[in-house]
């Protein structure tokens, strides 16, 4: 209370405060529900989740992350957990579900510990003494894995997709998934470094997953602009356009008296022969595939398929 006797909010009005014992098992609680919530995913009796979002959009996963993703969260101590998830999908690529079970339950011994009257440093220091032994341990039953081995990749690829909804599938995946991993890894020393970003899933509805095609190339997902052009072009030579192509306005104002037939036909000549001579350009110069980053007049779509450019 400041001087005067006036009250000093520091806090939102309504907010509460815990402190001590309560405060512990408040944040324990919180954290334990998040892992409650994606527990029973885990393992090969998992299952999946249907999670429906306020648009009533319809999500079905065995995915932590993406679970967690999902679900609104408040609690400070619960986001933690979200953070957990999104960290060792980050890092790994899987067990998001793993990680957050195993947090969960050294939360739970651990309010055993202090409900022992065990000091919380105490429990922390053992727990960073575990996990030393642990990554100990693990270090002396790893196996060395070639990067280039696409067999091992493979088994590795179908242990990830065995819980998924792709699991049917996953031999033929796993292939796909290894091909496009090795395509695109950079051998950086002796390790090699394979950035996700330069795979992009495009997701096609009507076909079936045994469908998937890996390309090794760039997938574009546009209509072609006219239906006279071709549909597939062999040894492409492909013109990359920031420009319209189109009869660009003026950036004044401006106005055209037309007052004959005969102007009318002259302008729009005038108008189709800007628009072929665009066309004729991108001809000579060799291109038979545009991709043009705006307009392009209905008018040079049909010259552009009497050149059988795509």
């Amino acid at each position: 209370m400041a001087s005067g006797g006036i009250p000093v909010l520091i806090l939102k009005e309504g907010s509460t405060r815990s402190r001590g014992r309560e405060a512990q098992h408040n944040n324990i609680m919180a954290a334990r529900i998040i892992a409650e919530t994606v527990k029973t995913s885990l393992g090969p009796r998992g299952m999946d989740k249907m999670l429906v979002d306020s648009l009533g959009d319809i999500t079905i996963t065995n995915d932590g992350k993406t679970i967690l993703d999902e679900v609104e969260v408040e609690h400070p101590a619960a986001k933690m957990m979200v953070e957990v998830a999104k960290a060792q999908d980050k890092e790994v690529g899987d067990g998001t579900t793993s990680v957050v079970v195993l947090a969960g339950e050294l939360l739970t011994k651990a309010e055993d510990l202090l409900n022992k009257n065990v000091h919380p440093t105490v429990i922390i220091d053992g727990y960073r003494k575990a996990a030393e032994k642990a990554l100990e341990i693990l270090e002396k039953i790893a196996i060395s894995v070639n990067p280039t081995d696409k067999e091992i990749l493979k088994k590795i690829a179908m242990t990830a997709m065995a819980s998924k909804l792709v699991s049917e599938n996953k031999d033929y995946l796993a292939d796909i998934s290894v091909e496009a991993i090795l395509h695109v890894a950079q051998k950086i020393g002796d390790k090699y470094k394979a950035d996700l970003d330069d795979i992009l899933v495009q997701k096609k509805p009507g076909e079936s997953i045994a469908d998937t095609k890996l390309i090794k190339g760039i997938v574009l997902d546009k209509e072609v602009v006219h239906p006279g052009m071709p549909k597939r072009v062999i040894n492409a030579k492909i013109a990359l356009l920031d420009c319209p192509l189109e009869i660009e306005k003026t950036e004044f104002d401006a106005k055209i008296n037309i007052e004959t037939p005969e102007q009318m036909e002259a302008f729009l000549r005038e108008e189709e022969n800007m628009l072929r001579e665009m066309v004729e350009k991108i001809a000579m110069a060799g291109a038979n595939v545009v991709i043009c980053q705006k307009g392009i007049d209905d008018m040079a779509q049909h010259f552009l398929a009497r050149k059988s450019i795509l």
